[in-house]
C-alpha cells in the first residue's frame, strides 16, 4: 500500500498524464483494476483545439510531442469521461491546466464537488502551449499558483514539475511550502527534430516535449535530488519502460511512479511493471 496525500494506492505503479487518455482507450488491453491509479489526460475550463499538425515525431530512444492540451473542457469530462472512470475501482487523478492562477482555481472548484475524483495533479509543466514561461519555471508563481489552488480544495493536490530548469529542487520546495501534498516529476524536456530533406521542422509547433527511454537518466537524477529536500512523497517518472527502470525511481526516493511513453509502444506494459515490481520487493 502506498499513500499520496489522502490517496491510497494498492501499488506504486500510475499510468501518466496524456498517455492513457480516459482509461476506457485501454479497455480490453490491461486490467484498469491493477493499476495504482490513473491520471487522466489533462483537461482545461473550455475546449481547447491544441497545435497544428504534424504532432509526433519519433526521435533516437524516444519521441516529440507537441498535442498542445487537445481537449474538450471540463464540463464535457465531468459529463462524458468521469462516470466511466468511476467504475474502475482505483483512485482517479484528474491532471489540469490554466493559463493563470485564477484557471487553475476554477477547475479545483469545479472538480471538489466530484466524488470520484481522488486526487488533481497541477499541469504546471506543459511545454506544448503558447506561453512566455511556465508556471513551473518560476519559485514564486508555483508558490502563489498552488496556494490560490489549495484553498479551493481538500482533495489532494499533485505539483507536476518541468526539468527545463535550473534548480528543480527550489520549486519542489515552493509547491510544498504553497501546501501540494505531493510532487510529480519530470514532464517532458523541450525539444525538436528537422526534416533534413525539406528544411522545415518535423512537427508544426516546431519544439515539443522529449519523452521515453532517452530521458531517464535526468529524471532519476532529479527525482533523487527533490526525494532528499522535501518531506512529501515524491511521484517519479521519464522514461520508465521496464519493472526495473520503475525499481531505479523507487530506490532513488520516489514513493510511487507513472508509466507514459511505453504505453504507446506496450499498452498493457503497466500491467508487466506492477508484476515486476511485486517480485524485485518480494525477493528484496
Amino acid at each position: 500500500m502506498v499513500k499520496i496525500g489522502k490517496i491510497n494506492l494498492k501499488n506504486p505503479v500510475m499510468v501518466a498524464s496524456g498517455t492513457f487518455g480516459y482509461a476506457e482507450e485501454f479497455e480490453g488491453l490491461i486490467d484498469l483494476k491493477k493499476l495504482g491509479a490513473i491520471v487522466t489526460k489533462t483537461i482545461t475550463l473550455d475546449p481547447k483545439q491544441g497545435n497544428p499538425m504534424p504532432r509526433i515525431c519519433e526521435t533516437a530512444s524516444g519521441m516529440l510531442n507537441a498535442i498542445g492540451l487537445q481537449n474538450k473542457g471540463v464540463d464535457n469530462f465531468i459529463e462524458e469521461k468521469l462516470p466511466y472512470l468511476s467504475k474502475i475501482g482505483v483512485p482517479v487523478i484528474v491532471s489540469v491546466s490554466g493559463d493563470c492562477a485564477d484557471e487553475f482555481c476554477e477547475l479545483a472548484k469545479r472538480l471538489d464537488r466530484e466524488k470520484h475524483v481522488d486526487g488533481i495533479e497541477l499541469n504546471l509543466s506543459c511545454p506544448n502551449i503558447k506561453a512566455r514561461g511556465l508556471i513551473a519555471q518560476d519559485k514564486e508563481a508555483t508558490y502563489e499558483t498552488v496556494k490560490s489552488v489549495r484553498e479551493k480544495t481538500g482533495k489532494t493536490l499533485i505539483a507536476k514539475l518541468s526539468p527545463n530548469v535550473t534548480d528543480i529542487v527550489e520549486i519542489a520546495e515552493a509547491a510544498c511550502e504553497a501546501g501540494a501534498d505531493s510532487v510529480s516529476l519530470i514532464n517532458t524536456l523541450i525539444g525538436m527534430a528537422i526534416d533534413v530533406e525539406t528544411g522545415k521542422p518535423k512537427l508544426g509547433n516546431i519544439t515539443g516535449g522529449l519523452s521515453g527511454p532517452c530521458i531517464k537518466p535526468i529524471a532519476l537524477r532529479m527525482v533523487w535530488e527533490v526525494a532528499k529536500n522535501i518531506d512529501k512523497p515524491v511521484i517519479g517518472m521519464g522514461g520508465i519502460m521496464t519493472a526495473q527502470d520503475a525499481v531505479e525511481f523507487l530506490i532513488a526516493g520516489a514513493k510511487a511512479v507513472q508509466i507514459g511513453t511505453a504505453s504507446f509502444i506496450d499498452p498493457g506494459i503497466s500491467g508487466k511493471i506492477i508484476k515486476g515490481v511485486e517480485k524485485w520487493t518480494k525477493t528484496k
